[in-house]
């Protein structure tokens, strides 16, 4: 039964905590951990055409009870919930993505983050963001190197500005832009339906996947399949069909019931390949 607060006991059984619920740095650094290890990143919805609503009630039976994974407006929406419903202060930013984006180029607010009130402090938590999604939250008034359970992160300021960065083979490389306007749901709405829906978003052309293991993580990109490795090193291989569909259960973690139409998209993204 639902009701007008996310399922406390349901969210921390999905994603196997139960420790203290006290709002303490220890708690955020616990769940900020374990949330991107059991709720994958991946645009399934999107990429089948289907609808992704970003209520909490949608975002609870998606993400929490369907054993389903989301992208940034539903995966740190979703703990947004949970940590409000600890005790924390949340603010809701939006940021521009610079991953994999030439220097120089502009690009629009696209992704969601959160900040965190700590005793006095400001923590950057962000479980959304695929491939490189944090592992820990960061402190935002900080410019110094912060390790996490995968690679090091730091957080750059240029007035008020804030450019996050990491580190995976010894090279500061960046990935998001954002400042301390704060968004409100209505915001998110309209950005959440702009990159589900124009046909040239990458959520609509492209199948994604992530998901942080210890030690590991796992990238899904179409059909390449990507295994970095925190000691070094990378195994990398293209997959058929059915390779492809054992992947995302298997590997990501994702059920995949009632997807309609799953199989006939996974075969057009594999190009053939056996």
């Amino acid at each position: 039964m639902m009701t007008d607060t996310i399922d406390l006991d349901a969210y921390m059984a999905r994603i196997g905590y139960d420790g203290p619920r006290a709002p303490t740095l220890e708690t955020l650094r616990d769940l900020h951990r374990l949330h991107p290890i059991a709720i994958a990143f991946e645009n399934l919805d999107p990429l089948l055409g289907r609808p992704v609503p970003i209520d909490r009630e949608a975002l609870e039976n998606k993400l929490v009870h369907a054993g389903r994974g989301g992208y940034c407006f539903e995966q740190n929406l979703l703990f947004s919930h949970v940590l409000r419903a600890l005790g924390y202060t949340i603010h809701e930013h939006t940021a521009r993505v610079l991953w994999n984006r030439p220097e120089g180029v502009r690009t629009q607010r696209s992704h969601l983050l959160l900040l965190v009130d700590i005793e006095g402090a400001r923590y950057v938590a962000d479980v959304g963001f695929g491939g490189n999604v944090l592992t820990a939250p960061l402190l935002l008034d900080h410019s110094g190197p912060q390790q996490t359970p995968h690679e090091p992160y730091r957080i750059v300021r240029d007035g008020g500005d804030y450019t996050i960065e990491f580190n995976p083979r010894g090279e500061w490389l960046k990935l998001l832009r954002f400042d301390l306007s704060e968004q409100i749901y209505e915001d998110h709405v309209q950005s959440n339906w702009f990159v589900s829906t124009y046909p040239q978003s990458i959520f609509t052309r492209q199948l994604m996947g992530a998901r942080a293991l210890p030690g590991k993580r796992y990238a899904l990109s179409n059909n390449m399949l990507t295994v970095h490795h925190m000691n070094g090193g990378s195994d990398k291989r293209a997959l058929g069909a059915d390779e492809l569909r054992d992947a995302l259960a298997d590997l990501f973690g994702i059920k995949l019931d009632g997807l309609h139409g799953l199989d006939d998209a996974l075969a057009r993204l594999t190009n053939g390949v056996a």
